[in-house]
């Protein structure tokens, strides 16, 4: 039986995991979980916002499913505890798949996915004062370049895909996107099957919103990737849908893109399904595909019948939509 840790976090965290467990346990996934605190009020009730005993729970699990943190940018010492979860765990992988939906508000014809390195670059956390201001130092090295390449070709292997770009800024960071590029080529050496191409991050955005339906597998550099698969979001109904695998050698942590959102929080009204689809990817990494089919299927009976919240055009509260997507994954499960 795999064990989860669950953070729950700020805002609405706890509202999406909760619903998310709820859902887990009606669909008969067996699972043992233990909770772990993390984040901004845990920061104000604990004096750190990712306690040691928080940190203990994670390496000890099987997975993670992370809700959302608020993250204040005027708080001395204060660090983002998902980031720092990210390099404690090596979760070196940060995957985003991006599917259309059937709703007004989704592009057509889009399956792509979006795949950063995880732990370096410019969320490196290397900052310091200067006289005059202050300075970010971004961090590119080989063995991480590696890594996220051979899982970028592995993964598009396994789904059988056939293309990958690679979207980069070597024309302006020539040392650091440089050395993304190199090895990117040395790699793909061993992967001739799969094509590969390159795109100016610039580049790469207008093309997302432009004809995003060129895209089959990106890869970029961590904050590169950040911002791209937001924007990617925009293409398929937004961030209330998104979903997110942190994934490493050992260990993985899924969350869905979305924050904390405080304003919504206890309100009933925030979409459940970037989580849930986000409970799609843990489940298929546990290694029960057949579960996460299905409840992806549900999902999507439920989106076109339109029993969804606010943000993709409906009036459903949040624990109804949970409570559907529970009914349409039963009645499918009955039908198989």
């Amino acid at each position: 039986m795999p064990s989860l840790c669950i953070i729950k976090g700020d805002g609405v965290g706890p509202e999406v995991i909760t619903q998310a467990l709820i859902l887990l346990r009606e669909i008969d996934f067996k699972f043992e979980a233990e909770e772990g605190l993390a984040g901004y009020q845990c920061y104000l009730d604990c004096g750190t916002p990712l306690p040691d005993e928080t940190i203990q729970m994670c390496k000890k699990s099987d997975a993670i499913l992370f809700g959302a943190v608020t993250t204040p940018a005027d708080i001395d010492n204060y660090f983002s505890p998902i980031v720092r979860l990210r390099k404690l765990l090596n979760l070196f992988a940060n995957v985003r798949p991006f599917f259309s939906l059937p709703i007004k508000s989704s592009r057509k014809d889009l399956d792509f996915t979006i795949i950063r390195e995880n732990t370096e670059g410019l969320y490196s956390g290397k900052e310091k004062l200067t006289r005059n201001g202050a300075e970010a130092t971004r961090i590119i090295t080989r063995s991480a370049s590696e890594k996220i390449f051979r899982f970028a070709f592995e993964l598009a292997q396994k789904q059988k895909r056939k293309k990958i770009t690679v979207v980069h800024k070597a024309n302006i960071l020539r040392l650091t996107d440089g050395l993304f590029i190199k090895i990117a080529e040395r790699l793909h050496r061993h992967y001739p099957e799969i094509e590969m191409d390159y795109m100016l991050i610039d580049t790469a955005a207008l093309n997302l919103v432009r004809k995003p339906e060129i895209f089959d597998v990106i890869v970029t550099t961590n904050m590169f990737g950040d911002i791209l698969s937001d924007e990617a979001a925009g293409l398929v109904g937004g961030l209330g849908i998104a979903s997110s695998a942190n994934i490493g050698d050992k260990k993985a942590l899924f969350e869905p893109v979305h924050g904390s959102a405080p304003k919504y929080q206890g309100k009933n009204t925030i979409n459940p399904l970037a989580t849930f689809f986000s409970v799609c990817l843990l489940l298929e990494y546990l290694g029960d595909a057949e579960k996460a089919k299905r409840l992806r299927e549900a999902i999507f009976k439920v989106i076109k019948a339109k029993f969804v919240t606010r943000d993709l055009g409906g009036n459903a509260k949040t624990t109804e939509v949970t409570e559907e997507v529970i009914k349409c994954y039963r009645k499918l499960n009955d039908y198989n």
